[in-house]
């Protein structure tokens, strides 16, 4: 039995035959909610990177790699074109536009797209659209407030920050008819008026008991899924 220590990457999960939790079903459950624009919080070390790469697989139609999973037979297996961004390596930027235009080429970089925008969320704006032309488009946003939370101690930096993402994330109410489904995880849930308050459709499914399993894990999956190793460290004791 492998575990996936340190691994974010749900096709690595997979093809490496490491234990997965199964959390497409809450994610099917999800889909099937119908609403386009989510925002989750949890801790570190939640699962929540791993629960981006799983809606990116799912949305790029990898369907292999769900062999035996709850979702493999649920949905109509389609592929969309998929923006996946983590501001987890911006957190320590004193200087943030560089950086969101950085992860903003090298995502135009995966589907041979040259970005012309001057400013970062126009340059998103710019993506999505580009994108769209070949079929609706998926945006998942991972970390969105570590480049806050990393200067919460230093006022003048946070607000800097804070009007730079707010206009980053601005431009996606606009966007609605380009996009499929947007996805946005934080630590924090840093009211809406500040940097969301734009975004009058975002539906945070953070306290919503129908989604409270969609990443970490309970009791019952440790003697679902580790019971063998659990037995190993009993008999060690």
């Amino acid at each position: 039995m492998k575990y996936p220590i340190g691994t974010q990457s749900f096709q690595k999960l997979i093809e490496t035959d490491c234990v997965y939790i199964d959390k497409t079903k809450v994610i099917y459950k999800l889909l099937e909610a119908g609403g386009q624009t989510y925002f989750l919080s949890r801790p570190r070390r939640f699962g929540k990177s791993l629960l981006l790469s799983t809606l990116s697989a799912i949305f790029e139609g990898k369907k292999e790699l769900f062999k035996g999973l709850y979702i493999e037979d649920k949905i109509e297996w389609k592929k969309y074109p998929v923006i996946h961004l983590s501001l987890n390596t911006l957190g320590l930027l004193d200087d943030l536009e560089p950086g969101l235009h950085s992860i903003l080429n090298q995502a135009a970089n995966l589907y041979d797209l040259t970005l012309h925008s001057t400013s970062v969320g126009e340059k998103l704006k710019e993506l999505i659209y580009l994108l769209s032309k070949r079929a609706k488009v998926v945006l998942l946003i991972d970390e969105y407030d570590k480049p806050l939370i990393s200067h919460i101690e230093n006022p003048q930096m946070l607000e800097k920050h804070k009007v730079i993402l707010k206009s980053f994330y601005g431009v996606i109410k606009d966007l609605d008819e380009y996009l499929k489904f947007v996805f946005i995880t934080g630590v924090s849930r840093f009211s809406k008026v500040s940097i969301f308050s734009d975004l009058n459709n975002l539906n945070d499914i953070s306290m919503n008991e129908a989604f409270c399993d969609i990443c970490g894990y309970a009791e019952g999956d440790m003697h679902h899924y580790f019971t063998e190793r659990i037995a190993e460290i009993a008999l060690e004791m």
